[in-house]
């Protein structure tokens, strides 16, 4: 029922509108999900990262565009003995209902991130996302000094957030100025002070009110 499969950076792992006979967890690697309109534009609606799931029990057909944005190993299952392992086996149905409202939280999120903040905390919250996600995986919180890979080039990262390459790269430039970020190789990001990254995302994370 289990296997794997390795993809290249920039692979296309299924096709919106494919029929999906697996479903799959990342194992490493980073993944885009993309809708494309009528007319040809694409609009990246979501990343997939390490421990995300793929695919839905029960929908047979690919939802969105699934890419492989680096290097990228998934562990999939086929659908047909999954689902029925869902039915034998509570806890893996109770698994995949935490991993459903986890990614109805991240949507959430997003569609918060999309709507009313500024460019420049559009950039800091999706650092922060990451650098959330990146601290989970590794089992250890996310505060004080914090790093991590940053699989976004600049243009992925104006794409998803709708943004224009010139604004990414100018706010970018902006929180390493400050401070609040540190540009240590073309990659790594690292943050000397996660609050200050916290503080330039516009949420109220203290609960308090401004004044």
């Amino acid at each position: 029922m289990k296997y794997y499969r390795s993809f290249e950076a920039g692979q296309t792992v299924i096709w919106s509108g494919d029929k999906m006979d697996f479903v799959a967890s990342v194992v490493s690697g980073v993944a885009t999900l993309t809708k494309t309109m009528e007319d040809g534009r694409r609009q990246m609606v979501g990343l997939l990262l390490p421990s995300d799931f793929v695919g839905r029990p029960g929908r047979a057909h690919a939802a969105y565009d699934v890419t492989a944005l680096t290097d990228l190993v998934m562990c999939c299952f086929r659908k047909a003995p999954f689902e029925e392992m869902m039915n034998t086996t509570p806890h893996v149905s109770q698994r995949l209902l935490e991993m459903t409202l986890d990614e109805l939280d991240a949507a959430r999120e997003w569609m918060q991130l999309l709507g009313r903040k500024t460019a420049r905390e559009k950039i800091a919250s999706l650092l922060a996302i990451i650098a959330r996600r990146d601290a989970s995986l590794g089992l250890r919180p996310a505060k004080g000094k914090v790093a991590f890979d940053l699989a976004l080039t600049r243009e992925q990262m104006s794409d998803y957030l709708g943004l224009t390459l010139e604004t990414v790269s100018r706010q970018m430039s902006a929180l390493k100025r400050d401070g609040t970020i540190v540009l240590a190789s073309k990659r790594r990001i690292e943050i000397p002070h996660f609050d200050a990254l916290l503080a330039e995302t516009g949420d109220d994370n203290d609960g308090g009110v401004l004044t």
